[in-house]
């Protein structure tokens, strides 16, 4: 199964408290959404993939138009009505992952994990969770919960659905529980950069990103 991919980078970042628009700050020498553009790129997973912009990171839009990326432009009228316009734009109606363009770890291989795990679970959408503790282990906020089974997680900013079923109201989804730093840095403020700059620092001898 080969997926297309989008990457969520239209977002006002009311929280990242920074004259810069969020994709754009840097991050261990360059730009947040460059991280995650060239992960989805070593993906062997994603056919395609699309970074979708808004009236709120025109600098954003701009360099990626500038770097030959393909961009669809929505309303900005929050997450999941952006989804749902970049999916009807870019006539994605079929599986298809999203991505945050704050997930400055995160890698193909990484990705490839999660797809695989969509195509073996037989449902229309997938979810990727992060518990509490490995954010409080980083150093990072938790902004975005989710309530599963009675218990908080941190949303993660990763996501698999089948674009075909977009308007059929709640999908049933499998939900995945993962402590990979690849899912766990997630950044929401520049304290969280700083932070998770430091962090990764710490580890690189151990392990390449």
């Amino acid at each position: 199964m080969k997926f297309s991919a989008l990457i969520m980078a239209g977002g006002r970042g009311k929280r990242f408290g920074s004259k810069i628009e969020k994709p754009l700050a840097s991050f261990m020498g360059k730009p947040l959404i460059n991280w995650v553009v060239n992960a989805v790129q070593s993906s062997s997973k994603v056919l395609d993939f699309y970074v979708v912009t808004s009236p709120s990171t025109p600098k954003t839009e701009g360099k990626c138009l500038c770097e030959g990326l393909r961009v669809i432009r929505t309303a900005g009228k929050g997450y999941h009505e952006d989804l749902k316009q970049a999916i009807i734009k870019g006539e994605l109606y079929h599986p298809v992952l999203t991505v945050s363009s704050d997930l400055p770890a995160l890698t193909g291989g990484f990705i490839d994990k999660i797809l695989s795990n969509y195509e073996k679970c037989g449902k229309p959408a997938l979810t990727v969770l992060v518990p509490i503790e490995k954010f409080r282990e980083i150093g990072l906020s938790t902004p975005s919960l989710y309530k599963y089974e009675g218990v908080d997680y941190v949303v993660s900013g990763i996501n698999v659905l089948d674009g075909a079923k977009i308007f059929e109201g709640e999908m049933d989804q499998e939900t995945l529980i993962l402590e990979d730093i690849e899912a766990a840095i997630n950044i929401n403020s520049y304290e969280d950069l700083k932070r998770a700059e430091r962090f990764l620092s710490n580890v690189l001898g151990t392990k390449t990103f």
